[in-house]
């Protein structure tokens, strides 16, 4: 009977850390990629969705979304509003903010050495979220600008955005190696970015990059 007991309580344990196991490697990591131009469907939510594909491309447990403010009606942020409801902002507070998304792309084209006024509209209004006890706390966060030549002011639109994924309280990361740098830097050339060899390349590390910090974050519950 105690062999018997024994075995059982044995063979049971070991099933529920398979399960848990399983269960923990089954859990899917979610990345969203946000396109801030008013242009849908062009090069900038193309270069996202090339980060967003690297991304994926790490482990099948990584799923991706591409949202594109193109068309939305995400208007000046007004500090009146404590919520930050108004527009076409309301319906992304809780798609963005969801436990399950563990990352978040934001790309931009390049205006005047800077992000595009979608952009910047959109980022404040994610004031929100500060206000909602900093509800993008924790999660990852990368950044693209699309330009119109390779010194187009690129790296300081990174640095804008990224400026504001700081101000949320997120892991901002850099295009993983071997570009290694501030994010990705792409080149629109006749609304094309393929022939941009090296800026597609940061994209595609960004993507990779964001994905492995992620996973490490998900794994040891960070």
């Amino acid at each position: 009977r105690r062999e018997f007991l024994t075995t059982t309580l044995a063979v049971g344990a070991t099933t529920s850390t398979a399960s848990a196991a399983a269960a923990q490697t089954t859990k899917t990591v979610k990345i969203l990629g946000v396109s801030c131009s008013p242009r849908k469907g062009k090069t900038t939510s193309a270069s996202v969705q090339i980060c967003l594909d690297a991304a994926k491309a790490v482990n099948p447990i990584i799923s991706a979304e591409l949202i594109e403010l193109a068309g939305r009606n995400i208007g000046v942020y007004d500090p009146a509003d404590p919520k930050a409801v108004q527009g076409g902002f309301a319906e992304l507070i809780p798609v963005l903010s969801s436990p399950d998304v563990a990352a978040i792309v934001v790309g931009t084209p390049v205006y005047f050495g800077n992000m595009s006024s979608l952009c910047k509209a959109f980022l404040d209004h994610c004031m929100v979220f500060r206000q909602q006890s900093f509800a993008l706390s924790g999660k990852v966060g990368g950044v693209i600008a699309v330009g119109a030549g390779r010194n187009g002011g690129q790296e300081l639109t990174l640095q804008s955005v990224q400026a504001s994924l700081m101000g949320q309280n997120m892991i901002v990361v850099g295009d993983g190696r071997p570009t290694s740098h501030f994010g990705a830097t792409l080149i629109n050339t006749n609304d094309d970015i393929s022939k941009d060899e090296f800026g597609v390349g940061t994209a595609k590390n960004l993507g990779r990059h964001i994905a492995e910090v992620a996973l490490k974050l998900t794994q040891t519950g960070g």
